[in-house]
């Protein structure tokens, strides 16, 4: 191998292994504690701000710990204006001159809330991080594309939808989510509850990338064995959930899946720590009625998990896997006999 290839792979395994694992060693409850001190400080001198939830961390990765969780943990998520936004970007997707004057107007209203309210939405979250980080020395990019959730229909997806970070920690680039880290938006009521997700902060690229998908694909972090939009468009959905229970998913690669009756289906995932069988269940929807059972053959080995499953009936399904409580990804099948 020459010494120039030997440099490209090594700086594609580096850039893989960039993920919240690197930091184990780091205990981040002195981040944690001086960022919830600070819970009363409002954005009108972010300089100060900086400073008093980082002048007294050492590390760099503490100190972006401390900002990013007091974003997470101050700035709700103004949902009726996500809906709203995006009624209008659709409503003005093709016209540019339209649609430039509404991203403008947008802007303009996104800083202005979260300014005086503490309220936004991914733009919003997305900037504010960049920012503190910016004047914390800290170098971190806000990255723009797709994401997707169970209420996105990902088929429909032409312009991106979301935003999130990529910083720079110890000259590793590291991914983080901190719109979907800060809580949980009502759909019906429109109301929004902080509900942390510590998951979301320097997640696995691998995992992060079933839900986000860059503009920029640079912003995966994965030079081997990157996916294709297409893969992100067919993947299964995957919760928030999944970030604090795996380190990654590998199987089934797709949502739908046309399969026989008695063929074995293989679930593959890697976990962030060890789980108990009986915790593992799959609740099954036939349209008519839900039924939670425990797989006959699950496998642990290391972090590995393998669970495998057979259909014995025809008819179309969607399954969900439950570790404990927590949902954790979703498929359909199309059961021929």
């Amino acid at each position: 191998m020459t010494y120039l290839r030997y440099i490209i792979v090594l700086f594609a395994v580096w850039q893989t292994n960039a993920q919240r694992s690197d930091f184990n060693h780091i205990d981040f409850k002195k981040a944690d504690s001086i960022a919830l001190s600070y819970s009363n400080e409002t954005l009108h001198n972010l300089p100060d701000l900086t400073s008093k939830l980082t002048a007294n961390l050492e590390t760099e990765v503490e100190q972006f710990r401390a900002i990013y969780f007091w974003v997470c943990h101050n700035i709700s998520n103004d949902y009726s204006w996500y809906l709203k936004n995006k009624r209008k970007r659709e409503r003005f997707k093709d016209d540019l001159d339209q649609l430039n004057s509404w991203n403008e107007q947008s802007r303009s209203r996104i800083l202005k809330n979260m300014l005086n309210k503490k309220r936004t939405i991914c733009t919003g979250y997305a900037y504010l991080v960049k920012k503190l980080a910016t004047l914390a020395n800290i170098e971190c990019e806000i990255v723009d594309g797709f994401g997707r959730t169970s209420m996105i229909d990902v088929d429909k997806l032409t312009t991106p939808n979301h935003s999130w970070n990529a910083v720079k920690i110890d000259n590793k680039w590291y991914l983080c989510d901190p719109t979907w880290a800060s809580g949980i938006p009502n759909p019906e009521t429109q109301k929004f509850m902080f509900y942390y997700n510590d998951g979301f902060y320097l997640a696995n690229p691998k995992l992060f990338a079933i839900n986000h998908f860059p503009a920029d694909e640079k912003w995966l972090l994965m030079d081997q064995n990157a996916p294709t939009f297409k893969d992100f468009i067919d993947a299964p959905v995957v919760y928030g959930k999944a970030y604090t229970n795996l380190n990654g998913h590998e199987a089934p690669k797709k949502m739908h899946h046309d399969v026989r009756k008695y063929e074995t289906i293989t679930f593959k995932y890697e976990l962030a720590k060890s789980v108990e069988a009986d915790d593992i269940t799959f609740e099954i929807d036939d349209g008519y009625r839900n039924k939670k059972i425990h797989p006959k053959t699950t496998h642990q080995e290391d972090s590995s998990l393998t669970v495998q499953y057979q259909f014995d009936t025809t008819g179309f399904y969607d399954v969900h896997l439950f570790i404990g409580e927590d949902r954790i990804s979703t498929y359909t099948f199309n059961v021929k006999g």
